[in-house]
This record gives structure tokens, sequence and C-alpha cells, in this order.
């Protein structure tokens, strides 16, 4: 039986995943949202353009949550989408209904899916989709670190002339402006980013880091950010179907990893069939600890105002 994946959300950050995982080959496709026609008319384009890319996946538009009964994940990527000046926190009241729902609605249809949160406020949403779901916390999973390491790769990337594929960045922490890329464990080719910056670029490109989603949300001004979140998205999704055992930043469920519990945050994860297969613990320096409780401290203020909007 081929592998089923539904994506609640049909705008550009879910029509873009759903792009990426038809071009995988790995599973069929559902496509949710409430816009009458929209996931309809977006699911029949991408299937016309199989026959082009040789790929035999059948995708399906829906406006009910009936078309993605035996899902074996479940892509949130629904909610209103961040505008210039505003914070991924801002999004917290209408995004909790919209995930909550998402949730309790598919796991009625496909209660061994496993939930991929797209959704910001991210960590706060994976948080609000585990226990709405009463999921055990391997079975929830943000994505946050893949894209937010991308960032940084890129810059570091740009910054020096090197391909990609030798830029090796990780960055933990909540998914907002307190994030925590490390530098010293972060390298190109084997050589730790702060011995091959210089300090002042090495500033600048963290902080662009941190700043990733809000500049691009202020040049496009009506939306945020797709292309990458959904590539990151398909990269989980991937590897947990097929069992790659892959270790990524995202944001799982601490119960006393590095010091936490009770809160999902961007840490390294393995992960694989069954989702958040291990946590991996690095050992960190003072200062990135003490980023890590500022950005954790951030994440609980969320957790807290969700925990008064919504009953939990």
């Amino acid at each position: 039986m081929k592998n089923k994946v539904s994506i609640i959300g049909a705008g550009m950050t879910g029509s873009t995943t759903a792009h990426w995982l038809a071009e995988k080959e790995i599973a069929d496709l559902v496509l949710v949202d409430i816009v009458e026609g929209m996931p309809q008319g977006k699911a029949l384009d991408l299937q016309q353009a199989m026959p082009v890319v040789y790929k035999d996946v059948t995708i399906v538009g829906s406006n009910d949550y009936e078309a993605t009964a035996g899902s074996d994940i479940v892509v949130i990527t629904a909610g209103i989408p961040r505008k210039p000046g505003m914070s991924r926190d801002d999004l917290l009241t209408t995004n909790a209904k919209i995930v909550q729902k998402a949730t309790t609605e598919t796991l009625n249809l496909s209660p061994e899916a496993i939930i991929v949160v797209l959704t910001n406020p991210l960590d706060t949403m994976a948080y609000l989709a585990m226990k709405s779901g009463k999921l055990p916390p391997q079975r929830v999973i943000g994505q946050a670190g893949i894209l937010d390491s991308a960032r940084m790769r890129a810059f570091v990337s740009m910054e020096l002339g090197v391909s990609v594929e030798n830029v090796h960045c990780y960055v933990l922490g909540g998914h907002g402006d307190e994030m925590v890329p490390l530098s010293h464990i972060s390298n190109v080719a084997g050589v730790p980013l702060d011995e091959i910056l210089p300090p002042d670029r090495l500033e600048a490109i963290v902080e662009r880091t941190r700043k990733g989603g809000g500049e691009i949300v202020s040049l496009l001004k009506t939306g945020s950010a797709y292309y990458a979140p959904a590539a990151a998205v398909t990269q989980m999704v991937e590897a947990i179907l097929k069992n790659k055992q892959l270790i990524v930043p995202a944001a799982a469920y601490l119960q006393g990893e590095y010091g936490l519990n009770d809160i999902f945050f961007g840490v390294p994860v393995q992960i694989g069939r069954n989702g958040v297969e291990k946590i991996i613990e690095y050992q960190l320096n003072d200062a990135e600890r003490e980023a890590l409780k500022k950005s954790a401290g951030a994440v609980r203020e969320t957790i807290s105002a969700l925990h008064s909007l919504i009953e939990i």
C-alpha cells in the first residue's frame, strides 16, 4: 500500500510542500483547505504535471477532512501568515483554533498518523497539537530548525563563496528571534565558523538568520516564506516514510533534555518511522546554555498565553 500524506492548508506553503513531495514520489497526497475550489484546483494542476515529470502520484484536493482518512503523516501548514511588523506570536489566537481543529479532525480519521506542524508560533502550535490530540510526544514534530539552519547555511555560503554542500549549520531553540545558532559546532568542511569567519561577519550572519523569516515578510509585504519551509517539511516527511534515522534540528517535546521540561523546543532529533526516535544532546558552552534558557523563556510565555485562550 502506498504511503499517504495529508497537508492541511493549501496556501503557498501547503501547495509548495505538495509540489516537493510529488517530485519525491513517496506518497499519495491530499490538500485540504476551507477555500472552496482552491485545493481542488491546485491538486488537479499538480496532477496534470505528473506525466511531464514521470511520477505516479495521486493528488486530491478537498474542503473537508474525510479525504485525509488513512494518512500516515498529517502536515499542518494552515493559519494566517505574518504581515510586516507582526511577530510569530501575534498569530497565536487565530492559529491556535485552526491547529486544534486540524489536529482533532485528522486524528479521528487517521488515529496512527504522525503530525508535522509548521503553523506559527511553531513551538507552541506543536505543543497544542500534542495536547489536543493526546498523542505520545514522538508523534508530533515541529518544523523549524531545518529551515533556520538552512537559512544560516545559505548566508554562510553566500559570504564565503563555497558550495552549500560544504556548509553545516545547527540552529537550536525556539522558532523566533531568540533562536540559538551554534557557531562553534557549525562548520565549513569541518572548519568551525568561528575560526573561518571574522567575529563581526559571523555575528551579522547569526543576526540575519534570526531575522530571516521577517526579512522575507518585509520584502513580500503580503505573505511569508514558503519555498524553504516547504522544502524543510519535505525532508522531514521523507525521513519518516523512509525510516532514514536522519538527525536534524526540529521542535520536539522535552522531558528533561537540555534541562527543560513540558515544552516543544528546537533540538537535534533523530527522525524515523516512529517520528522522533531520539533526542540528541550537544555539549554547549556557557553562552549557548544561557541563550537557550532565554529562548525557552520566550516559548514558555507563549504557551502560558495559549493556556489562557484554549482549554487543553
